[in-house]
Formats: structure tokens, C-alpha cells, sequence
């Protein structure tokens, strides 16, 4: 996997991985527009004051991903069941809104320049795969709630790591060993469990001695296919009707992602391995006292 990923890194340039985010953004939007134009005479038209909520969440939990690389899936998902939007309902929506969002993001960094080409194309490909497996298995098999929780032990002990290196000298050379794998786990986990390609990639990629503004940039334009491939099989089970928290959370991502993209460019390494490990561990930690107590 790494011989083809560092094949494609010496094929493809940059441009080339921004046309296809365009590309795949806007079949993403003819298929939405042909299942509500299928569905015409039973969509419900017209919005309620939720749509402005699902606007400031999106707008929230995307600035934090845009700037972090992580914790939009799970500050969406979170936010969204608080205020009585069913499970299926709210991880569809995430996702579908992630295809959106993580576009804006991953063109964003491709303009600022916080791309490692090479880390990108060694995460993508299995991440995709990853993620395409893990969609399947919550919508059919298993119950993400269950395994959710292991999830968040993990990333507590990741995220305590992540604050310690924050006080070391970062490695000069990168060890970057495994990232196909590394890409696999975070795509099945982040649909099995509704968020975490984020915490899982950015995290590991940083603790291996990346640059936390490339590992940040490079995952989410990473996050963009890998939301995508997995909202082609979300979709099979997605009721348009649930249209406002989609809209709404792309239309707050959307505002916000370059926001995020900029933000990056403002705060030292130290400052982001600290940010980020503490909101890898504070999320974790609230994830597991509401699934367990």
C-alpha cells in the first residue's frame, strides 16, 4: 500500500486532488437534488428555530475541526442528540454534512500549503475502505454504542501522550511506520462510532513527530473522501425529510472552514499539541461518563 500511495504522490499534484474534491462535491449535490425532486410531493418545505441551532453547531464544531483536525463528528453528533434528533438521523446528517464541510476545509489547506502529499495519499486510500466497511456494519450489523466507549478509553491515554510531547522536543525525523493501517482503523471507527477520524489520525500523526499544521491539514482533506465514500452507503438508509439538520450543518461548516484553515497558521506547535490533546481527552471523557453513567 505504501509503494502505491507513494506512487500517486509523485503522479498527482495538488491541483488535481482540489478538481476532484469539486468534482465529487458536486454529484454529492445532483444526487441530493434528484431524491428530493423523487420525493417532491411529500417534502415537508419550510424551516423551525432548530435550523438556526444546527447552523451554530455546524459553524462551532467546524471551526474547531478546521483549526484542530478533529472533533467535528463528535461535537456534531453530540450536540445533535441533545436537542432530540434520533441516532440514525443525526449520523447521517453528520456525515452527509461532512462532505460539505471537509471540502471547504481540505481547498482551504490546499491554498495555505498544509499538505504533506505523501502522508495524504497513505492515509486516503485505506481510510476510504476503513470507512465504507464501518458504514455498512453500523447501518446493518452491529450498534456503534457498544464499541463507542473503548473507543474514548483509547483516546483518553492518546491524548495524555499528546500533552506530554507537547513539553518534548518533537522528533526530526517523522516515524511514520503503519499509516495504511493507522488510515483504516480511523475511517472504520469514525463510522462505526459517528466521529473520530480526527482524534484517531491527527492524534497518531502528531505523536509519530509530524508537524501538527501538516498532520492537521493533510487528514482533513484526507476526512473529505473519506466522509464521502461513507455517505454513499449512509445514504441507502438516509429519509430526506431530515434536510435541516444537513442544511444546517453545512451551511454553519461551511462558513467557518476557512476560518479554521487560517487559525492554524497562527498558533506554534506547542499551542496545538496542547489544544489538541486536551480536547482528545475532555471529549473522550465526557463521551464515556454519558455512555456509562
Amino acid at each position: 500500500m505504501e509503494r502505491i500511495a507513494n506512487a500517486l504522490s509523485a503522479r498527482i499534484g495538488l491541483k488535481y486532488i482540489a478538481i476532484a474534491i469539486l468534482a465529487l462535491k458536486v454529484l454529492l449535490i445532483g444526487v441530493l437534488a434528484y431524491r428530493i425532486f423523487a420525493s417532491i410531493h411529500s417534502f415537508q418545505w419550510g424551516v423551525n428555530n432548530l435550523f438556526f441551532y444546527y447552523v451554530g453547531v455546524g459553524f462551532l464544531a467546524q471551526l474547531v475541526d478546521g483549526a484542530l483536525g478533529m472533533a467535528y463528528g463528535a461535537t456534531c453528533t453530540s450536540m445533535l442528540l441533545g436537542v432530540g434528533v434520533p441516532p440514525a438521523y443525526a449520523t447521517a446528517s453528520v456525515h452527509t454534512a461532512e462532505v460539505f464541510t471537509t471540502g471547504v476545509s481540505g481547498l482551504s489547506h490546499l491554498y495555505f500549503g498544509n499538505i504533506d502529499k505523501k502522508l495524504f495519499f497513505r492515509i486516503v486510500i485505506t481510510g476510504v475502505i476503513g470507512s465504507m466497511i464501518g458504514a455498512y456494519l453500523i447501518s446493518e450489523v452491529i450498534d456503534g454504542k457498544v464499541i463507542r466507549p473503548y473507543i474514548s478509553l483509547y483516546l483518553v491515554g492518546l491524548g495524555i501522550i499528546i500533552i506530554i510531547k507537547a513539553f518534548k522536543k518533537r522528533p526530526s525525523t517523522p516515524t511514520n511506520k503503519n499509516l495504511g493501517i493507522l488510515g483504516l482503523v480511523g475511517g472504520f471507527f469514525d463510522s462505526i462510532g459517528g466521529g473520530g477520524w480526527g482524534p484517531l489520525v491527527t492524534s497518531n500523526l502528531i505523536n509519530k513527530g509530524n508537524a501538527p499544521k501538516e498532520a492537521i491539514g493533510t487528514v482533513n482533506t484526507a476526512e473529505f473522501f473519506v466522509a464521502f465514500f461513507s455517505t454513499g452507503i449512509f445514504m441507502l438508509f438516509i429519509d430526506i425529510q431530515a434536510w435541516q439538520p444537513i442544511a444546517g450543518l453545512i451551511l454553519g461548516g461551511v462558513l467557518a472552514a476557512p476560518l479554521g484553515a487560517f487559525l492554524v497558521k497562527l498558533f506554534p506547535p506547542k499551542t496545538i499539541m496542547l489544544i489538541v490533546g486536551t480536547l482528545v481527552v475532555g471529549l473522550s471523557i465526557y463521551n464515556i461518563i454519558k455512555v456509562w453513567f
